[in-house]
């Protein structure tokens, strides 16, 4: 009888033994070593599942570019001078035969010998004449063209005619001027003219001022 209890004790015991542990053969089963299973946990080595975020790849922004510091070139505002206008040419007088004189921006004088006229003009028009006149005789021709006044002189003696007066005399040209002298006579060369018109001449002509005789 002590036997058979002890027999039955080691039985027990071993049964206790193999459920714990999960000593002796091996099982076959996914469930291998019996016993409970943590929840999620396979038979052997439990599995690590690693999940490895991917790496993030951070952009850096460019920067912006710098703004431009060039200044534009300046535009230049002066307004440029404009070119002082020239004076008009003076309108010539149609009743003067001289173009010369009429062009002159001063005082200058006309003699027409074929008309037997003389006149004074300032800035191309006349402001004395016409006047009556004498140029000299044949072989003592009147010179022509455009000449200016060379010197006065209020009395000139002729020295190649025996002194002869010349009042108010104004040179044009070596040796022939206007001055007083007779309008029924013709002269050696010069321009005969009354006294008064003589006097308008001398006091109003200066040097350098035009003269021009045409034929």
């Amino acid at each position: 009888m002590k036997r058979l209890l002890a027999g039955a004790a080691a039985l027990a015991t071993a049964f206790v033994l193999a459920a714990c542990s999960g000593g002796g053969t091996a099982p076959s089963g996914p469930n291998a070593g019996g016993g409970a299973v943590a929840a999620g946990a396979g038979g052997g080595a439990p599995t690590t599942s690693s999940t490895t975020a991917a790496p993030t790849t951070t952009t850096s922004a460019k920067p912006a570019p710098a703004p431009s510091t060039t200044k534009p070139a300046p535009t230049s505002t002066t307004a440029k001078p404009k070119p002082k206008p020239k004076p008009a040419a003076p309108a010539s007088d149609p009743g003067v035969p001289c173009a010369a004189a009429a062009a002159a921006s001063g005082t200058a004088a006309c003699v027409d010998i074929s008309a037997h006229k003389a006149w004074i003009l300032q800035g191309g028009k006349v402001v004395y004449g016409p006047v009556p006149m004498l140029p000299g005789r044949k072989g003592y021709a009147t010179p022509t063209g455009t000449f200016h006044v060379l010197s006065k002189e209020k009395v000139h003696l002729s020295k190649e005619f025996d002194n002869a007066p010349m009042p108010n005399s104004v040179f044009f040209y070596p040796g022939d001027a206007f001055h007083t002298g007779s309008l029924s006579v013709y002269s050696h060369g010069c321009i005969h003219l009354s006294a008064g018109a003589s006097l308008k001449f001398f006091n109003t002509l200066h040097v350098g001022d035009v003269v021009q005789v045409v034929p």
